[in-house]
């Protein structure tokens, strides 16, 4: 059964800290350190449900605040810093949780923060990254550019991405996972958005999306 997340203070440089939740269910078999997109933190309900449903499949989560976002600010913290604090979670994830094996990614920003973190120094025990929507390009600008860093990650990487998804175009997502070969896997969630909504016409809800996005990691992670 799910556990209740436990709240954590994660420290940061110059003595700074941010806030987490590290949720851990009895005989987890491994932890997914899960990073917040850029307009929500990690308390949005999609966040929880996605670290709730991982957690009935045997997968601790630690989902964590970027600076900016416990501060209350709007404006997404610049790469640099973002890219510290993923670290710093995933090494308050291993202080926590030593003997699971350790992944690391997120939604949409969170995400590509945690890739361009690996691809400037190797996150220390992290074995896998998984993407929840990888944010390719700004809406209506189709471009590749933002996966250049990709190539820099020596590591396994699972990409979520739906159909519908205005921030990363499907012919062009699937020709960045190609040219990564056998590191990339790409997962395609028929008719699903950036935020996997789904359109009433479609015949299924976004709970059904989540099920499988959750089924798709768990199968990738525990495999």
């Amino acid at each position: 059964m799910p556990s209740r997340p436990t709240p954590l203070t994660i420290p940061l440089a110059a003595g700074a800290t941010t806030s987490g939740l590290l949720d851990v269910p009895a005989g987890a078999q491994a932890c997914y350190v899960f990073a917040h997109g850029a307009g929500a933190g990690m308390h949005h309900a999609f966040m929880a449900a996605m670290a709730d449903g991982l957690a009935r499949r045997g997968i601790a989560t630690l989902r964590f605040q970027f600076p900016y976002m416990e501060q209350g600010s709007r404006r997404p913290d610049v790469p640099s810093v973002a890219q510290a604090a993923v670290r710093a979670a995933v090494e308050e994830a291993a202080r926590q949780l030593p003997t699971l094996p350790l992944f690391a990614g997120g939604k949409s920003y969170g995400g590509r923060m945690t890739s361009q973190a690996q691809a400037a120094q190797p996150l220390t025990g992290v074995t896998g990254i998984v993407f929840v929507g990888f944010p390719l390009h700004p809406a209506g600008k189709p471009s590749v550019e933002r996966a250049e860093h990709l190539a820099d990650v020596a590591l396994p990487m699972l990409f979520l991405q739906g159909t519908r998804d205005e921030l990363a175009e499907l012919g062009l997502i699937r020709q960045t996972t190609a040219r990564l070969g056998r590191r990339a896997t790409l997962h395609v969630a028929e008719g699903a958005d950036h935020a996997f909504h789904v359109l009433v016409r479609s015949g299924r809800n976004d709970a059904q999306v989540r099920e499988e996005l959750l089924d798709t990691m768990a199968q990738w992670m525990l495999g």
